[in-house]
């Protein structure tokens, strides 16, 4: 069993996901457009959003990805995308590429529990936490 995590844009879909794919070293595994699929998703005010995309990074992570233009998106508080970093580097650079032009709601630090964890909303306005392994050697 897999469980991914499917994010849901108005608009800025292929902007956000280029972005996503710098902050975690990703690839574009698949970028389908509206234009590309059948007939009844033609629609020329929307053709060029995306209609679904995939992206991997890490070790056998994917974000996946839509535009939807047909309802209105609330971006709710409700949800947070966890990443656990292999290490402390790449934890602090995946936190401060997420969290520029965004809002730190916990800053990157050493926590109580263990190992380093920080939250922050996205200027696309996902929210996300990100951690490292608890220090085994403290």
């Amino acid at each position: 069993m897999k469980c991914d995590v499917y994010l849901t844009f108005d608009g800025n879909c292929e902007e956000a996901m280029t972005y996503y794919q710098d902050v975690f070293d990703g690839e574009i595994q698949v970028m389908m457009r509206y234009s590309d699929g059948p007939p009844e998703y033609s629609n020329p005010e929307i053709e060029n959003k995306i209609m679904h995309v995939t992206m991997t990074f890490g070790n056998g992570c994917e974000l996946k990805a839509s535009d939807r233009m047909d309802i209105s998106i609330n971006k709710g508080n409700g949800y947070h995308v966890s990443v656990m970093a292999e290490d402390e580097d790449q934890g602090q650079a995946i936190f401060s590429g997420l969290a520029h032009e965004g809002q730190v709601t916990m800053p990157f630090n050493n926590v109580f529990w263990g190992g380093k964890f920080g939250s922050t909303i996205d200027k696309f306005g996902v929210q996300w936490m990100v951690s490292t392994p608890h220090d085994t050697n403290a």
